[in-house]
C-alpha cells in the first residue's frame, strides 16, 4: 500500500552503524537505560522529570520513510480525542498526491485503519493558515483536532525550536499527538550523539510545552511511570501504527 512513498526519497540508505561506542557512553552519561537490538538498532529510555519518554533507531515503521528512522515518544496522559500533526511542506505535499492518487483517481472509496493516522488527519482536519504560524509557514503545516489547544502549544518555546530546525526539505518530519501520545518521527539514515541531542532537546520542549496547555492532561492529572507503560520490546515489535 502506498508504495510510492518508497521511491520519494532518492537513493538508497547508507549502511546502518553497528557500532554504539558513542552512543552508549552518552546515554549512560545521561542515566539513560541503552538497549542495542541486534540486527536493528538501539532503544534508549529517558525521563523529563517524572515523565519517562522512549527513543528508537530502527528500519522504518512508515512508508514514507525509507531506510532507517528516528522515533521519539512518551505518555502524557492528554485527552484521548485530541488529535495534533505538525509536519514538513514537502511531506505534506507528496502526502496528499497519494491520498488523491489512491482513493480519488484509485479503486478504493474511503481511507482505512491501514492507513497511517497521520496521512488521515491530514485530510480531516483544516490546517491553520499561514498568519497563524507566521514564523512555520514556509517549512512546516499544522493541523488539529482542538485548533485552539495547537495554537496555545505552538505559542513560544515550541515554534522557536521548529523555526531553527536543521532539517532538509526532502526529510520526512513528523510531531503528532494521539490517544494522550506525543510522537516525533523522522529519517535518519546513521545515529550519531549529535543528531540524538538535537532530536531529544526539540522532543522535550515538545512536551514541556504540551503540559503547559491548559486542559491538555488527561483525568488522572499527570502521566503514568508504571513499567507497563512500554511493551517489552519496541524494536522490532512496535505497533505499526500508534
Amino acid at each position: 500500500m502506498l508504495d510510492g512513498f518508497k521511491r520519494w526519497l532518492a537513493g538508497s540508505p547508507r549502511a546502518a552503524a553497528q557500532d554504539w561506542e558513542g552512543i552508549s557512553p552518552w546515554a549512560r552519561q545521561k542515566q539513560y537505560a541503552f538497549r542495542a537490538v541486534p540486527g536493528e538498532g538501539f532503544v534508549i529510555d529517558g525521563r523529563l522529570g517524572a515523565t519517562p519518554w522512549r527513543l528508537e533507531w530502527g528500519p522504518s515503521q512508515r512508508p514514507y520513510i525509507t531506510g532507517h528512522e528516528l522515533r521519539v515518544r512518551a505518555e502524557l496522559g492528554l485527552g484521548a480525542d485530541l488529535q495534533v500533526v505538525v509536519m514538513n511542506r514537502q511531506l505534506q505535499e507528496s502526502m496528499e498526491k497519494a491520498v488523491f492518487d489512491q482513493y480519488v483517481e484509485g479503486v478504493q472509496t474511503r481511507i482505512d485503519n491501514q492507513t497511517p493516522p497521520e496521512m488521515r488527519w491530514l485530510v480531516m482536519f483544516p490546517k491553520l493558515a499561514g498568519p497563524e504560524m507566521p514564523l512555520l509557514r514556509e517549512r512546516f503545516v499544522a493541523l488539529a483536532s482542538v485548533k485552539a489547544w495547537l495554537l496555545q502549544w505552538l505559542e513560544g518555546p515550541l515554534t522557536q525550536s521548529l523555526s531553527v530546525l536543521r532539517l532538509e526539505a526532502a526529510t520526512p518530519f513528523v510531531l503528532m499527538i494521539g490517544r494522550g501520545r506525543l510522537m516525533l518521527r523522522t529519517a535518519l539514515p546513521e545515529a550519531e550523539v549529535e543528531s540524538l541531542q538535537a532530536w531529544l532537546r526539540l522532543f522535550e520542549v515538545a512536551m514541556r510545552e504540551a503540559r503547559r496547555v491548559p486542559g491538555s492532561l488527561g483525568d488522572a492529572g499527570a502521566a503514568s511511570t508504571a513499567p507497563s507503560l512500554w511493551p517489552a520490546s519496541a524494536l522490532p515489535g512496535d505497533e505499526r501504527h500508534p
